[in-house]
């Protein structure tokens, strides 16, 4: 674990707006020793857009390293203005990344931002460039744009660019979910009744338009998990396609708890579980915090919007990934985690655009199971 850091990060837009990318270096601040490295591209957006996306990676990548103090240096005057709080954030496709980005922030004891020229900016600047360069090659072979069966949100949203759209499918059930029993990284295969689940969901995502395109079926991701995996299988089956996997999208590691129903969980650790059901910067005993999901999600989205952006993708997941996606998607806090209800076999959609808007169409729709 290192203690203090510095991060250079960096974003572009060939067109301003137009096909972007972005860059994050994170160094030891004693040694310069490179640490980590991001980059994605972000699909048609607009300098800024990027500049922030670049900033807001570099700080998850730091806190993924444990760090507690970070130096952060950008040739962007408008992010780091903007996030040392001597500018307003006036723009509306810029609030949610300011906001995204302060959050990450109020996680380190202490950020400093600081404007460096774009010459001494070239680590992060070279990385940016190389996920645009990947980006407008993979554009060429990017797939025609599909009918949409509803109308689209971005004339009153006011975003822009072909957004990412994701289907979001629950596994199926369990015999841990049977028994409401903390199943995070124990690996349960779907009970029979959960095969059914699977199978109307599947049954339900085959009548959908958009998931099959000129004979190409949409990508079907799913945690590595086998509840999610034959849940997937179920779906690609039904649409002709292929499972991949994303360790990204697996469930919360539930530690000690694993296996204990709420019950045991309170009775083994009473005040423990009290203050984690209050904060969800604690982890489970030997296991993992709801922040932690939330940021491990956030950076399998990245990748897979990088990969497949414009496209729509369908995700076979678990309840703290799913809601992590819809809590990005509203732009909400943590709070959601504790409100929002998920059954099994449910679908949620939720788009994102290159611009930094987002458009949550649907939550925990259950019709295709009854």
């Amino acid at each position: 674990m290192t203690d203090h850091v510095l991060i250079e990060a960096d974003g572009g837009s060939r067109g301003n707006p137009g096909p972007a990318g972005y860059g994050a270096v994170v160094k030891d601040a004693v040694t310069g020793e490179v640490l980590a490295e991001r980059k994605a591209y972000v699909g048609i957006a607009t300098n800024n857009v990027a500049e922030y996306s670049g900033l807001i990676a570099g700080l998850a990548a730091a806190a993924e390293l444990g760090a507690s103090t970070v130096d952060v240096r950008m040739d962007s005057k408008l992010v780091v203005e903007q996030m040392s709080g001597r500018w307003k954030v006036k723009h509306p496709s810029m609030q949610p990344l300011n906001a995204e980005a302060k959050a990450l922030a109020a996680r380190f004891s202490r950020v400093r931002y600081e404007w460096i020229p774009r010459a001494e900016n070239s680590h992060a600047d070279g990385l940016a460039n190389e996920a645009m360069d990947a980006g407008t090659e993979k554009k060429s072979e990017a797939p025609k744009t599909v009918k949409q069966d509803r109308i689209s949100p971005v004339g009153w949203t006011g975003a822009t660019g072909t957004p990412t759209k994701l289907l979001l499918v629950r596994h199926g059930q369990t015999a841990m979910s049977v028994d409401k029993r903390y199943s995070g990284r124990g690996d349960v295969p779907l009970t029979d009744h959960g095969k059914q689940q699977a199978a109307a969901a599947a049954k339900r995502l085959g009548s959908m338009e958009g998931l099959v395109v000129d004979g190409e079926v949409a990508p079907i991701i799913a945690s590595p998990l086998i509840r999610t995996q034959q849940t997937a299988q179920a779906i690609a089956d039904a649409l002709g396609g292929r499972v991949e996997t994303h360790p990204g999208l697996i469930e919360t590691d539930f530690g000690d708890w694993e296996g204990l129903t709420f019950k045991e969980a309170m009775d083994r650790d009473p005040e423990f579980q009290t203050d984690w059901l209050s904060d969800t910067s604690i982890a489970a005993p030997g296991g993992e915090s709801f922040d932690g999901v939330h940021r491990r999600v956030r950076k399998a989205r990245d990748e897979l919007i990088a990969q497949y952006g414009g496209r729509t993708l369908v995700l076979v997941s678990h309840v703290t990934p799913i809601k992590s996606l819809l809590r990005m998607g509203l732009d909400a806090g943590p709070s959601l985690l504790f409100r929002l209800h998920l059954d099994l076999a449910s679908l949620s959609i939720v788009e994102f655009y290159p611009d930094g808007n987002a458009s949550v169409r649907l939550v925990n729709d259950i019709s295709h199971l009854s």
